[in-house]
């Protein structure tokens, strides 16, 4: 069965760094685009940033300059690195797969999805 599993959450004060990680079982992934979302208490999930199997990127506006999506295709591995954090990053954070290798900012274009790790951003 196809598994993403992320890891990587936790709590940091506002300004701080995380990075999270998310480990895909097949390695047909390596060909799939693949990307972040997340969703906040009583808030729908929003796009965070995408990744093409060319390895181009994508980001929501409201991440842009602070987060940047990577994958190391011989890991199967998606990472998003966070700086600058704030308060307003604080949500519970997904991977996704698609099954082609372009990117998309829907996530109703996504097949697969992780069970989500929890980033806390206090202030």
């Amino acid at each position: 069965q196809v598994q993403l599993v992320e890891s990587g959450g936790g709590l940091v004060q506002a300004g701080g760094s995380l990075r999270l990680s998310c480990a895909a079982s097949e390695r047909a992934f390596s060909s799939s685009a693949m990307g972040w979302f997340r969703q906040a208490p009583g808030k729908e999930r929003e796009f965070v940033a995408a990744i093409g199997s060319s390895s181009r990127t994508y980001y929501a506006d409201s991440v842009k300059g602070r987060f940047t999506i990577s994958r190391d295709n011989a890991e199967i591995t998606l990472y998003l690195q966070m700086n600058s954090l704030k308060p307003e990053d604080t949500a519970v954070y997904y991977c996704a797969a698609k099954i082609s290798g372009w990117a998309s900012t829907s996530g109703h274009d996504y097949s697969y999805w992780g069970q989500g790790t929890q980033v806390t951003v206090s202030s």
